[in-house]
């Protein structure tokens, strides 16, 4: 059984048009590294609430990981030509991509935390891809329903294990709300009528905001998997379960993020 690792470990996988089939047979080597790559995932608790939602730095080492096994990022470029003349051209960049040596390829996209359409540009590149002969299987790694799902909890559980009950000490975690976030935890705090604790509070506005129900997560894919967009495409699912979280990090972990903003930065001046 493909993924088996990963399904003890609480993700979620799902195959459509006999993805689970092709893959066995012909690419039992892209099954093993996304496996391997998948089992190191980890993001500490303190990247999601630095991050505010955007990317985590866990997901960013994921995409290394990938990419250290020659999972790169790679621009399809379909051109219509006629009479030697090209008429048409399009092109669907991909995040990771890889040709085996059977000279098959399979894409990969990585939705940690965009809006829920973007599964539609990718379903959508998946299905052209295929129809053009460019791609054999089309994968997507995403939130798991549990981690999705927990995420107010888990938000909870940082603010109890590390005693925060005010906005000021968010700061110390790289994490400074907005002023509306602001208004709303104190509306939520102060009101006559069922009062809300602080730490309820936040974790409520926090996880709407930057988790909501109109960002890529399991069942916004699911939705879309029912009502069969990507088809005739042989697809994988891969949901990302809450059990990636991790508590253990402490303060190290924005020692790292910063250590990562910072060769980011030199990156880009380079």
């Amino acid at each position: 059984m493909l993924f088996e690792s990963l399904l003890a470990r609480g993700y979620q996988v799902e195959f459509t048009a006999h993805a689970e089939a092709i893959l066995s047979v012909d690419f039992p080597d892209a099954a093993v590294e996304l496996e391997n790559a998948l089992l190191g995932a980890s993001i500490p608790i303190q990247e999601i609430i630095a991050g505010g939602g955007g990317e985590s730095k866990g997901t960013q080492r994921l995409r290394r990981a990938l990419a250290s096994l020659g999972w790169n990022k790679f621009t399809f470029v379909v051109q219509k030509v006629i009479n030697g003349v090209s008429r048409e051209s399009q092109s669907h960049e991909i995040d990771h991509v890889k040709t085996f040596s059977n000279g098959k390829t399979i894409a990969m996209e990585i939705e940690w935390n965009n809006k829920d359409p973007f599964y539609d540009r990718d379903l959508e590149n998946f299905k052209r891809l295929h129809a053009d002969g460019a791609i054999s299987v089309g994968v997507i790694v995403t939130r798991g329903r549990s981690l999705h799902e927990g995420m107010r909890d888990l938000v909870s559980r940082f603010l109890d294990e590390q005693n925060i009950d005010k906005l000021d000490d968010m700061r110390e975690w790289g994490y400074d709300p907005t002023s509306k976030q602001r208004n709303f935890i104190v509306k939520q705090t102060t009101r006559s009528k069922m009062p809300l604790n602080f730490r309820d509070a936040f974790a409520r506005k926090f996880t709407s905001d930057k988790f909501g129900e109109a960002t890529t997560h399991w069942r916004k894919l699911e939705d879309r998997i029912h009502r069969g967009v990507g088809n005739p495409c042989p697809m994988v699912f891969i949901g990302l379960p809450s059990s990636i979280v991790t508590f253990s990090e402490g303060k190290q972990a924005l020692v790292e993020i910063e250590a990562a903003d910072a060769e980011a930065d030199r990156d880009i001046d380079i």
